[in-house]
């Protein structure tokens, strides 16, 4: 078995992908109060500060700033992923081993982590998180996608409204 290494920078700010098992599910929209009812409960027992994230149908993106001394995003990510899985029916596709263990077949076992190393790094993660709703096709502007901080880096003035929308028209498609 591989053993995986994550970089863990005390108080430090992580990029994550999380995905589900089944990657032509909208289990997360559809879902979105309960996704967002988790994820505000585990905030509460496990402080964090959510800088940026976008919930696809399949998939979420975000940027976390954990607190001073604190490396446990993996804690958090657990708690998240059994609190949502757990509060949902039992109708998902399991593997024998799934069965075996009582899991879930809800999400992919793994997430994708990456410590940003600077304020170019997290200003280009933003901006992949904001923009991923028109990559991927289900908005046509960054604007137009309801569950994402996007809006809310609008009302602080950290984005334009029409943010994104000019590369878009320009060349049709997303990219550096």
């Amino acid at each position: 078995m591989s053993r995986f290494r994550r970089a863990r920078a005390p108080g430090a700010s992580y990029f994550f992908t999380v995905v589900l098992a089944d990657r032509r599910s909208d289990l997360l929209t559809r879902h979105i109060d309960l996704l967002r009812d988790t994820v505000r409960a585990t905030r509460l027992r496990h402080p964090f500060h959510i800088d940026a994230w976008v919930t696809l149908p399949d998939h979420l993106h975000c940027v976390w700033t954990l607190p001073e001394g604190d490396t446990d995003f993996a804690l958090r990510w657990k708690v998240i992923k059994f609190g949502f899985s757990k509060r949902l029916p039992a109708d998902e596709a399991r593997t024998p081993t799934q069965q075996a263990r009582g899991e879930r077949g809800v999400w992919q076992r793994r997430y994708w982590e990456h410590l940003l190393r600077d304020e170019q790094d997290y200003q280009r993660h933003l901006d992949y998180i904001h923009f991923n709703p028109v990559k991927h096709g289900h908005a046509r502007a960054v604007k137009d996608w309801p569950y994402s901080s996007f809006h809310r880096a609008v009302r602080e003035g950290r984005y334009p409204a029409d943010w994104g929308s000019d590369f878009v028209v320009q060349t049709g498609r997303w990219g550096e």
